[in-house]
C-alpha cells in the first residue's frame, strides 16, 4: 500500500489517498493515541469512492473514532471497464429509454461488478489490517451486493450496514441466507428504481439473528442524515 496524498481536515479527520497495486483508494483516520476499528464503505453499483454522498458518511463516521476505507474496485469509478461491462452499461441505457424490461441485464451488469469486487476489498482489508492505527474490529457499509459476498466469504467482518437501494443478483439473493453478522438494512420506501418488495423479501432471507430494518419515505437519494448518525450508534455496539 502506497499513499500519494494526505491532508488534515477541519473536523480533525486525516484523508490519505493510496494505491494498492491497480487498485486506487481512499482513508479516513481520526485522531486517537490507540488503534481503531475499521469500517469499509462501498458505494452502489459502481459510483466513484470521490461521490460526495459517501465522502460525507466517511468524514462522519471516521470524526466518530472509526477508520474508513473506500475503494474504486475494478469495473468502478474511473477503473477500465471490460467491454461486456461497457456493453452492458449501454444495453440498460437503451433499455431504460425504452421502457423495456432491465433485471436480465442489471444481472449481467452488477454480477460482474460484484465478481471482480470482492477480491479487491479482501486485498485492500489485509493491506489496511497491517496498518498500526489500525486495529480492527472490522465493519462493511453501503453497497448491498458486494457487502452479501463480502460477510460471507470474509470472516473478519463483524457487522454489516445495507443500503438497499440496488439491484441484488440471484446469487446474492440466496448467499443472504448466509449472512449472520449483525445487519442495519435502509430502505426507501418510496425508491423509484428499486421495487420495495424485493427489498423485503431480502431482508427477510438474511440469516442473521440480529437484524434491524429501517424504512424512511423518499426515493433513491433521499436517506434521511439522521440514518448516518443512526449508523454510528449501530457500530458503536458492535465494534467498540
Amino acid at each position: 500500500m502506497r499513499f500519494t496524498s494526505e491532508q488534515r481536515l477541519d473536523d480533525g479527520v486525516v484523508e490519505r489517498e493510496f494505491t494498492l497495486g491497480e487498485i486506487p483508494g481512499t482513508l479516513w483516520t481520526p485522531e486517537s493515541a490507540v488503534p481503531v476499528p475499521l469500517i469499509l464503505m462501498a458505494h452502489n453499483n459502481g459510483l466513484p469512492k470521490a461521490a460526495a454522498r459517501l465522502v460525507a458518511r466517511a468524514r462522519h463516521t471516521a470524526a466518530a473514532g472509526y477508520a474508513v476505507a473506500t475503494i474504486d474496485a475494478a469495473g468502478c469509478g474511473d477503473r477500465p471497464r471490460s467491454a461486456a461491462d461497457e456493453q452492458a452499461r449501454a444495453d440498460l441505457r437503451r433499455a431504460m429509454q425504452a421502457g423495456e424490461p432491465v433485471d436480465e441485464i442489471f444481472e449481467s451488469l452488477v454480477g460482474s461488478l460484484v465478481e471482480k469486487a470482492v477480491p479487491e476489498w479482501r486485498t485492500t482489508l489485509d493491506a489496511l489490517l497491517a496498518l498500526p492505527e489500525i486495529g480492527g474490529p472490522v465493519g462493511y457499509s453501503g453497497w448491498t451486493a458486494v457487502g452479501i459476498r463480502l460477510a460471507v466469504v470474509e470472516p473478519r467482518i463483524e457487522a454489516a450496514g445495507f443500503f438497499a437501494g440496488g439491484y441484488v443478483p440471484r446469487a446474492q439473493r440466496e448467499e443472504a441466507r448466509q449472512v449472520g453478522v449483525p445487519l442495519l438494512f435502509l430502505l426507501q420506501w418510496d425508491d423509484e428504481g428499486n421495487p420495495r418488495q424485493r427489498a423485503l423479501d431480502l431482508f427477510d432471507a438474511f440469516g442473521a439473528t440480529e437484524k434491524t430494518l429501517h424504512a424512511n419515505l423518499g426515493g433513491h437519494t433521499g436517506t434521511p442524515w439522521f440514518e448516518v448518525e443512526d449508523g454510528s450508534r449501530f457500530y458503536d455496539r458492535h465494534l467498540k
